[in-house]
């Protein structure tokens, strides 16, 4: 077997036939769920660490706060470009090599973007900062990696596992970023660009424990006890895992194009609304320290109830949790929307949102792998995080745009006209199978 093999360097049908017989298989589960537990803390904490200061850095070499948010947009720009480059690697070569190569060009990112603060070269920060992006992108395809050996039954748990294991890195990465700018002081480098060092160094952590942990390689062992099961001979073409075969495969399903409705939807609705809350809550007279608890609850909300979120798509059903994750959005953009200055109704809008992002984004995720061949599983997920973080880039840009033309209430009454054609996709595979039995 070729290195389409179980570690992707040329494991034999014997070690296949073990993996399937006994605990052997459940052992591979354990041990690859806790590398990308590990690794997506570790992720999460590079990307939090140096997002903090983010616009704080690119105001300082940019010379205006006109152009600080161009380096976080320049971020989500590069998470939803480099999602295909990864994908189509990861569909080639397995989980392993894709996840510790995103790893690393986010390192390269995070060294562009100290080298370009130390020049005040602000073009080259924001090619740092696109690169940089690669980050998000490794930690967003870990919950794909989680899902190729669990079983169909259990799948939503196991993507929500690694999901909740961001809020780690996310809840510290915050709180690191002022120690990390102090420890660059009297380098040359500037204090805001500190955070950047420190990611840069914890993203080579989490690629050397990905390429050394991630044994054997979940998707290609997916794939070969795919073939096992099946009693098929040879391999998959190369063709069967394109992504023009991905999205073949979307194309054919409709399961899977509610499950890209619902991830591309909920992340949109999600960050259009979370960009513009601290501004909202700033003009009616909010300090840093309560926008950053208001943002500090919204953050819970997306990551610290997934496990509960996979329990039900499991439980329930993936099309129930994404509904529940409309009405929980719809809840969300209601309470934000005529907060009008009360700081406990916004607070209560944002952790709704959180939690309304997770419940679309672990069921909508359970929903568009059981719906896709093995073969084109990966280069879907691709496709589907092109499509989200797109979807979420051009949400926020237009975020400000309504929000100075509208307000921030019609900006959340729009975020919620989203949902129609959630919903509306969502429900329509129940009629049909009522309408079936």
């Amino acid at each position: 077997m070729s290195d389409t093999g179980v570690h992707g360097d040329g494991a034999d049908e014997a070690h296949i036939a073990q993996l399937t017989a006994g605990a052997g298989l459940e052992a591979v589960r354990r041990r690859v769920q806790w590398a990308l537990v590990v690794s997506q803390i570790l992720g999460g904490l590079g990307v939090a660490t140096a997002i903090a200061l983010a616009a704080v850095l690119a105001t300082e070499i940019g010379g205006s706060e006109a152009v600080a948010g161009l380096a976080s947009t320049s971020s989500v720009v590069g998470t939803a470009l480099l999602s295909l480059p990864f994908a189509a690697l990861m569909a080639a070569r397995g989980r392993r090599v894709g996840l510790t190569v995103a790893y690393a060009v986010a390192a390269v990112g995070g060294t562009v973007v100290v080298v370009a603060a130390t020049l005040e070269n602000f073009p080259l920060l924001l090619v740092g900062m696109a690169a940089f992006g690669a980050g998000s992108s490794a930690n967003l395809q870990a919950r794909f990696a989680a899902a190729d050996l669990a079983e169909p039954a259990r799948r939503g748990r196991a993507i929500s596992t690694v999901v909740w294991a961001t809020t780690i890195g996310a809840v510290l990465g915050p709180n690191v970023a002022a120690p990390a700018g102090r420890s660059v002081a009297g380098l040359g480098i500037p204090e805001a660009a500190g955070p950047f060092a420190w990611g840069t160094g914890v993203f080579v952590v989490a690629a050397l424990l990905v390429h050394l942990m991630l044994r054997p390689d979940p998707l290609l062992t997916a794939r070969a006890l795919a073939r096992a099961g099946a009693g098929a001979k040879g391999e998959e073409t190369g063709g069967e895992r394109s992504l023009r075969a991905g999205l073949a495969a979307v194309t054919a399903s409709s399961s899977a194009r509610v499950a890209l409705v619902a991830i591309a939807g909920s992340h949109t609705v999600m960050v259009s609304v979370m960009v513009m809350t601290p501004v909202d809550l700033g003009g009616h007279g909010a300090g840093l320290e309560l926008i950053g608890l208001v943002i500090s609850g919204h953050i819970t909300g997306m990551y610290a109830f997934s496990p509960v979120m996979g329990w039900l798509a499991d439980r329930i059903g993936r099309l129930s949790v994404i509904l529940l994750g409309v009405a929980l959005l719809a809840c969300a953009t209601a309470l934000a929307g005529t907060s009008n200055g009360n700081h406990a109704q916004s607070a209560a809008g944002l952790f709704l949102l959180g939690l309304g992002w997770s419940a679309g984004l672990v069921s909508g995720s359970a929903l568009l792998t059981d719906s896709v061949p093995q073969p084109a599983r990966a280069a879907v997920q691709g496709l589907s995080d092109l499509i989200m973080n797109s979807a979420a880039g051009v949400g926020g840009v237009l975020s400000g745009l309504v929000v100075a033309e509208a307000g921030y209430g019609w900006l959340n009454a729009l975020a919620a006209a989203l949902l129609i054609p959630v919903a509306a996709m969502a429900l329509l595979p129940g009629r049909r199978s009522a309408r079936a039995a």
